[in-house]
């Protein structure tokens, strides 16, 4: 069982990107997912989230009116439309599965940590650059 990112790459600064996170080995309808970053140096921090049913979802700051996060259960997948990408987006991004409801302190958990058990799965990531 395990999530599996892809359609990371490079990209200039305005441009686009779908990722998607498809799970295997499971069903992703019964599930919340987020979607997570790590740039070089830093913490990881949450990006976005999807409920279950679809019927909400929230981002951080940063990436309001630029990103959308969906979902396709028939296809077992998360998608997260990234446009207007700056450099600052770019990082190696990754899903996972939430124990938690998708909220905005799932994003961002005051202690910071990551590996606790409202998450998991993580897959393997997909790195995204952001370079003129």
């Amino acid at each position: 069982m395990r999530l599996v990112e892809s359609g990371g790459g490079l990209v200039q600064p305005g441009g686009s990107l779908r990722l998607s996170c498809t799970a295997s080995g499971f069903t992703l309808d019964a599930y919340a997912i987020g979607w997570f970053r790590q740039a070089p140096g830093k913490e990881r921090e949450g990006v976005s989230c999807v409920s279950a049913s679809a019927h909400s979802s929230f981002y951080v700051d940063s990436v309001k009116g630029r990103f959308t996060i969906s979902r396709d259960n028939a296809k077992n997948t998360v998608y997260l439309q990234m446009n207007s990408l700056k450099p600052e987006d770019t990082a190696v991004y990754y899903c996972a599965v939430l124990h938690t409801p998708c909220a905005p302190l799932t994003l961002a958990p005051f202690d910071g940590d990551f590996s606790k058990n409202w998450y998991d799965y993580w897959g393997q990531g997909t790195q995204v650059t952001v370079s003129p």
